[in-house]
């Protein structure tokens, strides 16, 4: 065991045996250990560019699955604040190289395509921060659902995504909300979530993401990374309880010693020019998903 806070928690509403968090603990190790070859087989998938009608209009999106016919089950990955861009493309390629069919959107479609923000982007610019509070402003909690709605029919409808397995859902910060209100709105599909950094996810407004959990069917993770937790330590506490009062299994961990953002290898350093991304916390949090994964999207 490393030495971060952990919450887990069962679908009958108990704690995992000792035996059960070994193993899903050598799951996740073992899915690390296979992460580079992983990486050494993204040349083996296809990319695409899509457009996905939704009910507020078109999504350009990126799709991506492994070459040659077949079917693998679904997932959505939900971008940071910066949006569908390189880096994301690159981690749904590594994922899809591991037998998933991806799609990343452009949540911010009903403003401007992708990439709607580029390398130079400063979370310190205050005309930066400007850009992103506009184009946030229209994701309200339902626009979001029925964005998820939209991306869940639109993998259903793809040849090369397996129907009778579950949908998965992953987000990084701001996408990490995105996986709860996703799992809601097609509660009977999506049979995973994994939320890394995730911000908002639990609120005082009336539409906080944690109350979707009792229409949720997902099993999920929640990778908090350490200010995070310092800046909200009761967050993880909501979550826990209220994955235990809906009987269904989440594992949450706070990993120590990393910033908001830690998962992504593009992420613009942190004040006083620290480092945001951590490779090897990454990794780990990239085994974490995986191993729930092989476990849930059957």
């Amino acid at each position: 065991m490393n030495d971060d806070k952990s919450l887990t928690g069962t679908s009958d509403g108990q704690s995992l045996s000792r035996r059960e968090f070994a193993a899903l603990s050598v799951a996740a190790g073992v899915a690390v250990a296979a992460s580079g070859s992983a990486l050494a087989a993204a040349t083996d998938v296809t990319e695409s560019d899509v457009q996905i009608k939704t009910p507020d209009g078109v999504c350009d999106a990126a799709l991506v699955h492994p070459k040659g016919k077949g079917s693998w089950p679904g997932v959505i990955l939900y971008p940071d604040a910066l949006g569908l861009r390189p880096v994301m493309r690159d981690m749904a390629k590594r994922l899809a190289a591991d037998g998933y069919t991806v799609v990343v959107p452009n949540m911010f479609y009903r403003t401007a395509k992708a990439p709607v923000f580029g390398p130079g982007f400063n979370f310190q610019n205050k005309d930066d921060m400007a850009k992103l509070g506009e184009v946030r402003k229209p994701l309200t909690s339902d626009a979001v659902m029925r964005d998820g709605g939209a991306l869940v029919a639109f993998l259903d409808s793809q040849p090369a995504v397996k129907k009778s397995a579950k949908i998965g859902v992953q987000g990084y910060c701001m996408g990490g909300p995105m996986t709860l209100q996703t799992a809601a709105a097609a509660p009977n599909r999506v049979g995973a979530g994994a939320s890394f950094h995730g911000g908002g996810l639990v609120t005082d407004k009336p539409d906080s993401p944690h109350l979707f959990v009792p229409k949720i069917k997902a099993r999920f993770y929640f990778g908090i990374a350490a200010n995070d937790d310092e800046r909200q330590p009761d967050a993880k506490t909501v979550l826990d309880e209220a994955f235990h009062a809906a009987n269904l299994p989440a594992k949450i961990e706070v990993y120590q010693g990393c910033m908001h953002g830690w998962c992504v290898k593009d992420m613009p350093p942190g004040e006083g020019s620290k480092p945001i991304y951590n490779e090897a916390q990454a990794e780990r949090a990239w085994g974490e998903l995986l191993a729930l994964y092989k476990q849930a999207l059957v």
